[in-house]
C-alpha cells in the first residue's frame, strides 16, 4: 500500500514539518502517529511535570489540527519499536518518516528501530528539522566541530542564505482509521502539576507567539531581555523544544524584520537571532560530544572537589538561600515551569560558585521543573555557567547575586512578585535586606519581616564562598598538569 507513517516525537505541528512535508510528496494515504513510551517515563526521574502537560496540550491540538485537514493522529502507548511494528503490520505500511533527534537516548532509539523496520522491508528516511544547520553542515576550515561559540556563529552567519525558507501548508491528507488512544491526562501518566504554566502548548500558540514577538518586542529585545520584571523575551523555547513552531520560520520572519530597520532596533532583531544560533551550536555539542551528558566538556574539571552541601541544595531548590534574586527565580521556577534566562545564569551561577553544587544537581532539577526543558540547551547553560564547558572564557566568571539583583532588577518588582515576604520592603534594601535589617529588629517589624524567620539570613558569604571556588578550580587544573 501506498502508505507512509509519519512518526512525530518533537515536531507536534503541522505546519512547515519537513518529514510530513516529504511524505505527502509522495504518498496517497498519511499516517502520523506519537507514541507515549510509558516505560521511559517509569525508568526516568528528569521528566519535568510541566514538560509533559505542555506536551500534552499540544497533542491535543495536534489532534484538531489533523481532522482539519481530513487526517487523523494515532495515539499509542507502549514501547517505541514494538509500537512502530505494530501499526506497521496494522497498515502495511511501506515507510516511516521522522525529524531527527540529536540527544543520545533518542539516537540510539532511532538507530535501533531503523534496523528492526528495514528487517521488515520498511523504508525509513530521516530528516533535518529542530535544527537551522545539522551538527555535520557547520565545521571549522579542518573539518572539525567548533568548540568555541564566537567562531561558529560568524561562519552560521555567512551561511544564512542556506537555511531552508519554511515548507508549504499541507492542507488535506487521507489516514486509515485504526485504532488510536485519547490524550492521556497527567495523572494517568503518574505526573502530576500543581503551578500555573506559563506557556501554553499547541502550535495555535506557539504561532501566534511568534506573530506578538515579531510585531512588539524581538526589535527591542537586546535592550530588554536581561530584565526579568519586563516582557522582553520570545517565550518560544517550549514551542521550540516541541515543535509547535518551526525553526525556519522563526529565522525567516526574523530576517524579513531585519529588512525593515537599523540602528537599535537591528540589534535587537541581531541578537534574538544570535539566541537560535546558540541553540544551534548546543545541539552540535551534544551530538559530537555526547559525553557531556554525563561530564564536564573540560576534561581538567571532570575531578572538581563540589562540597556538595544537601541543606544547601534543598535551601536552593525552595528559594530560601537568603539571597532575593536567587530565591525570586527558584520560586518562578516551581510555580511556573519556566525560568528568565538571566535568571537561569544567576541561579547557575550561585549554586556551582557560592554553593559549591556540582552542576549536574542542578542540571537535573532544571529538567524535572522546566517546561521548555531540552537537554542540549540546558546541558550547554549549566556547563556555562560552571566554567566546565565549551566557552573560552576561564573559571573566574562568579556572578555576584547581590550586584546582577541590583543591575538587572533595580527596583525589586520581580523580587516582590515572587517573594511576598519582602513586599514591605524598600527598593535600598530590597537586594540584601540582611546587610541592614538585621541589626534593627525595630525596622524588621515596621516593614513587616523577620529575618531568619519569615525569610531567611544568607546561607553563605559571596566574597568567601568566591575564594574558595577560585581555589577549587585552581587545584583541579593542576592536578590536570
Amino acid at each position: 500500500m501506498n502508505r507512509i507513517i509519519v512518526w512525530h516525537r518533537r515536531d507536534l505541528r503541522i505546519y512547515d514539518n519537513t518529514a510530513l512535508n516529504a511524505a505527502c510528496k509522495t504518498a496517497k494515504e498519511i499516517l502520523p502517529l506519537f507514541i507515549f513510551a510509558d516505560d521511559i517515563l517509569k525508568e526516568r526521574d528528569d521528566f519535568s511535570p510541566a514538560c509533559v502537560k505542555f506536551m500534552c496540550e499540544s497533542l491535543a491540538e495536534l489532534c484538531e489540527s489533523y481532522r482539519r485537514i481530513g487526517g487523523k493522529l494515532i495515539l499509542r502507548k507502549g514501547k517505541f519499536i514494538e509500537v512502530l511494528k505494530q501499526v506497521v503490520k496494522e497498515t502495511e505500511a511501506r515507510a516511516v518518516y521522522f525529524n531527527e533527534d540529536y540527544e543520545p537516548t533518542a539516537k540510539e532509539r532511532d538507530k535501533k528501530a531503523t534496523e528492526e523496520l528495514k528487517k521488515m522491508g520498511v523504508e525509513v528516511k530521516a530528516f533535518k528539522d529542530q535544527v537551522c544547520f545539522s551538527s555535520k553542515e557547520i565545521l571549522t576550515q579542518q573539518g572539525r566541530p567548533y568548540t568555541v561559540f564566537t567562531p561558529y556563529k560568524k561562519n552560521w552567519l555567512s551561511q544564512i542564505d542556506k537555511v531552508p525558507s519554511p515548507n508549504d501548508n499541507v492542507r488535506d491528507i487521507v489516514t486509515p482509521d485504526i485504532f488510536s488512544i485519547s490524550v492521556p491526562a497527567l495523572s494517568e501518566l503518574g505526573l502530576t502539576f500543581e503551578g500555573n504554566l506559563l506557556i501554553k502548548g499547541g502550535e495555535r500558540c506557539g504561532r501566534a507567539q511568534l506573530q506578538h514577538f515579531l510585531e512588539n518586542k524581538i526589535r527591542h529585545y537586546k535592550e530588554k531581555r536581561d530584565f526579568p520584571s519586563e516582557e522582553g523575551t520570545s517565550l518560544l523555547s517550549a514551542h521550540l523544544r516541541f515543535g509547535t513552531v518551526s525553526v525556519r520560520e522563526i529565522v525567516d520572519k526574523s530576517r524579513k524584520e531585519l529588512e525593515k530597520v537599523k540602528g537599535k532596533e537591528k540589534d535587537g532583531i541581531e541578537t534574538f537571532i544570535s539566541e537560535i544560533i546558540w541553540r544551534d551550536f548546543y545541539f552540535q555539542i551534544l551530538d559530537h560530544f555526547p559525553h557531556v551528558e554525563k561530564e564536564s566538556f573540560r576534561p581538567e574539571y571532570r575531578a572538581l572537589s563540589w562540597e556538595n552541601r544537601e541543606d544547601y541544595f534543598e535551601a536552593w531548590k525552595n528559594g530560601r538561600t537568603g539571597f532575593p534574586i536567587v530565591d525570586a527565580a527558584m520560586r518562578q521556577l516551581n510555580q511556573t515551569g519556566w525560568m528568565h534566562n538571566r535568571l537561569r545564569m544567576i541561579v547557575a551561577s550561585f549554586l556551582t560558585k557560592d554553593l559549591l553544587i556540582d552542576w549536574r544537581w542542578g542540571e537535573k532539577y532544571f529538567m524535572q521543573k522546566l517546561v521548555d526543558g531540552d537537554m542540549a540547551a540546558n546541558n550547554g547553560g549549566w556547563q556555562w555557567s560552571a566554567s566546565t564547558g565549551t566557552d573560552a572564557q576561564p573559571y573566574f566568571r562568579i556572578f555576584n547575586p547581590i550586584s546582577q539583583s541590583k543591575k538587572f532588577d533595580a527596583e525589586g518588582k520581580f523580587i516582590k512578585k515572587f517573594v511576598p515576604e519582602l513586599e514591605n520592603v524598600p527598593e535600598k534594601y530590597i537586594h540584601n535586606p540582611a546587610e541592614v535589617l538585621q541589626a534593627s529588629p525595630l525596622l524588621q517589624s515596621e516593614l513587616g519581616v523577620r529575618l531568619g524567620i519569615d525569610y531567611p539570613l544568607p546561607i553563605v558569604n559571596h566574597e568567601k564562598q568566591r575564594e574558595k571556588a577560585l581555589k577549587m578550580f585552581k587545584q583541579a587544573a593542576e592536578r590536570k598538569i
